[in-house]
């Protein structure tokens, strides 16, 4: 039977109209974490704090209005003025400049403890959730270190480790490694049994190539939002450690050292503690603000709530 041609009663189908939009590009998962992240008002002020704090520790040796360093007996204890915006301390340093400074040293220790807990926690985490044999024994290694409060542990490894920066981080590290390894192993004990595990096993992969190649990849997102939790601890327990007398060398300006020299001129110049205290809880506070954010962009969970 010939064909109709549409000009002589065949009716044309209608091409479909074109969408106003445009064509739909699917998002990257990059690009949609960051949507859920930014989602809270809370989180996203949070964030721009945590990149002023960052910007202004980065900055800190060509910005600083005056040197940190820089001794001014005749202008010591001065209250904030036009001239120095946060006062000066008992040697007539600016505090302004000497909390900007110190914002730089109290975030790389937070930064140093983040990367030793966090590497020597997913090497124990991996270790005894994915090797049976080791994971009574690790597990009850990290019950011991968890069962002492975190300051009072990070005091005893100072008195034997000495007070120095590094040495600070270092017993930070160990302190906050059981968080780290605690929250790794069970995620690896969920993973372990899934079955792309199974067959990589059965395809006769290695160990090594079943845990860095195939688990690993899976507990970036707790990891993450762990270490976010950890770098606030450490700037929190650091100044603590500081306060105390058995942190980091009295004579390099951080957050911790600026609130231990203050104790005595608290009552003639509370600006001392004041303004380096609104610091650490600016920092601190923001941190646990994007972890939060973090953990809740990242939990499918409450994706599907939503």
């Amino acid at each position: 039977m010939a064909s109709v041609p549409a000009g002589h009663g065949a009716v044309p189908r209608p091409s479909p109209a074109p969408s106003s939009n445009g064509p739909q590009r699917s998002r990257s998962p990059a690009a949609l974490l960051m949507r859920q992240l930014f989602r809270r008002r809370l989180v996203v002020l949070s964030f721009l704090i945590m990149a002023a704090i960052l910007a202004v520790a980065l900055l800190a040796p060509w910005i600083t209005p005056f040197n940190p360093m820089k001794m001014d007996i005749l202008g010591r204890l001065k209250a904030p003025s036009a001239a120095h915006w946060f006062g000066t301390d008992e040697y007539g340093r600016d505090v302004l400049s000497r909390v900007m400074l110190g914002a730089r040293l109290s975030l790389l220790v937070g930064l140093l403890v983040v990367v030793v807990a966090t590497l020597m926690g997913t090497l124990l985490g991996l270790a005894a959730g994915y090797i049976r044999p080791l994971d009574g024994v690790l597990m009850r290694l990290t019950d011991a270190l968890m069962a002492f409060p975190d300051i009072l542990l990070a005091i005893a490894f100072m008195a034997a480790l000495g007070p120095s920066l590094y040495n600070v981080v270092l017993a930070l590290g160990i302190v906050y490694t059981p968080r780290v390894a605690r929250v790794v192993r069970a995620a690896c004990l969920v993973v372990r049994e899934m079955p792309f595990i199974e067959a990589a096993t059965a395809l006769g992969a290695s160990t090594p190539r079943i845990v860095f190649l195939h688990i690993l990849p899976n507990l970036i997102s707790p990891i993450l939002v762990q270490a976010t939790f950890i770098f606030a601890y450490a700037i929190l327990t650091e100044a603590a450690l500081s306060f105390l007398g058995v942190g980091v060398p009295p004579t390099t300006p951080t957050w911790g050292n600026m609130i231990a020299g203050a104790q005595q001129y608290f009552q003639q110049a509370d600006w001392l503690i004041l303004f380096p205290g609104c610091a650490i809880v600016l920092t601190v506070l923001s941190l646990q603000i994007v972890g939060d954010g973090l953990r809740d962009a990242l939990d499918p969970r409450l994706q599907k709530a939503k």
